[in-house]
């Protein structure tokens, strides 16, 4: 008997605390909260979501100037050497002598500019590929958050049901135990785990404001920046589990990651190519205009027996080829060098399609566990476990069962929801898992 009224006691207590802070003008908790954060006619679903991504995340949007650095390093590689002019100017301290020269040296460039190109352009096509697989990636990360909001919603949404229908079971006792018909007991366990479950929502309100801001991250949003949801986690894995999706042969070449490392292969192809270029013949066009302007103290005769001074001015040119010649540099360590970066991007290729098959077998081993786990939960499992929360709720107000009953068969069908909205984010990054693994950015 002292046990019982002890927990009378303390269940009256918190009874009367909740009341009094609740009068206190705090929020009311009774509200739903799950609507906050969904709009179904402007909020935004997931396909929108990913392409605000792509066009606005400033990450993914630094990464894309690499092709404009690589389009300049292509022009530049298309260009030949600028040729090189040299003056020089002489004079005779303390005499009339000058002269005046003029070099010029053009580089034909014969053999060098292919390799270079070459290299180029194929760093062009692997930074294109990369971004690519930048693209895939961050496409995936933002189904993956999408999903993990639309999870922590539906758990919230869950929340509420069950929060209002406890609510609406402790109004009745209220009634009750006023009216001498229930004993205070049972109004304050209910009013207990009223209670207990709204400090539960708030904890999982917070949980999804947390992954909202998340969200807007990798929207390119500001965290105070508004955002509502669209879809809702059943229909995202209704709509995927009718896309059939399976690896095939070719998935494994398509993946933007593979060809990145495909492309790096050639590039250290062209590199060894462009080291041996480096390292052959080469050919310089010369040449040069020589001003001489010399004398000597002494006097000759002219063509008119006149005596003149000894004195011209003279006129040179010149033109030739230099050719430059290996002799001991033949670039032996820059093609050893390139040759080793080959034998790199060859094993960074066979590592990156051993990962796409571990990926992909992964993803559609999980992805058919999960599809089976929702055709279980979706056999009518939730709407059995509603309807006997409402006949055992019902089977309370006719005085045939306890509220120790009605709050065991709650906690049951909180636990189902639970399950269920498990099993769908499970389902949801199975899939998501397996189009990141085909390299789906959609």
């Amino acid at each position: 008997m002292t046990k019982r009224l002890w927990i009378v006691t303390v269940c009256g207590v918190l009874t009367w605390g909740a009341n009094v802070y609740a009068q206190s003008g705090a929020p009311n908790l009774r509200e739903a909260l799950a609507s906050q954060y969904v709009n179904a006619e402007t909020g935004i679903t997931l396909a929108e979501a990913i392409t605000r991504a792509l066009a606005q995340e400033p990450t993914l949007r630094a990464t894309r100037t690499a092709v404009d650095v690589a389009n300049g390093e292509r022009l530049q590689a298309d260009v030949h050497p600028n040729p090189t002019v040299s003056f020089m100017q002489q004079m005779e301290p303390g005499g009339t002598d000058s002269q005046s020269r003029v070099d010029i040296q053009w580089p034909l460039d014969l053999f060098r500019k292919t390799g270079r190109v070459t290299v180029a352009e194929q760093m062009l096509q692997a930074t294109q590929r990369g971004i690519s697989d930048r693209e895939r990636l961050l496409a995936a990360d933002v189904r993956m958050k999408y999903g993990e909001v639309v999870a922590a919603i539906r758990d919230l949404s869950v929340s509420d049901d069950v929060i209002a229908t406890t609510a609406r079971q402790a109004e009745l006792l209220r009634a009750r135990v006023e009216q001498g018909g229930t004993p205070p007991l049972e109004r304050n366990v209910v009013e207990v785990e009223l209670r207990r479950l709204q400090a539960e929502r708030l904890l999982q309100a917070g949980q999804v404001d947390r992954v909202v801001v998340e969200l807007k991250r990798l929207l390119g949003m500001r965290a105070d920046a508004p955002l509502q949801l669209r879809d809702s986690l059943e229909l995202l894995v209704l709509r995927e589990l009718d896309l059939p999706m399976k690896p095939d042969a070719t998935a494994v070449a398509a993946r933007a990651d593979v060809q990145e490392a495909e492309a790096r292969l050639r590039v250290a192809d062209a590199q060894i190519d462009r080291a041996r270029r480096d390292g052959r013949f080469d050919l310089s066009l010369v040449g040069s205009y020589m001003r001489t302007d010399a004398g000597f103290p002494q006097f000759g005769v002219n063509n008119q027996g006149e005596l003149t001074r000894v004195r011209d001015v003279f006129h040179y040119l010149s033109a030739g080829v230099s050719v430059t010649l290996p002799l001991r540099n033949q670039n032996q360590g820059g093609v050893a060098l390139a040759q080793a970066e080959r034998t790199g991007a060859t094993a960074r290729l066979t590592a990156a399609q051993l990962t796409a098959e571990s990926e992909m077998a992964a993803a559609a081993a999980r992805d058919e566990r999960a599809r089976g786990a929702i055709a279980i939960y979706r056999g009518g499992a939730g709407d059995l476990a509603r309807q006997n929360l409402d006949v055992v709720s019902q089977t309370y107000e006719l005085g045939r069962a306890t509220v120790f009953d009605v709050l065991a068969e709650q906690r049951r069908y909180l636990d189902l929801e639970h399950g269920y909205s498990n099993a769908l984010r499970e389902a949801f990054e199975a899939r998501t898992a397996l189009r990141r693994a085909l390299g789906d950015v959609r």
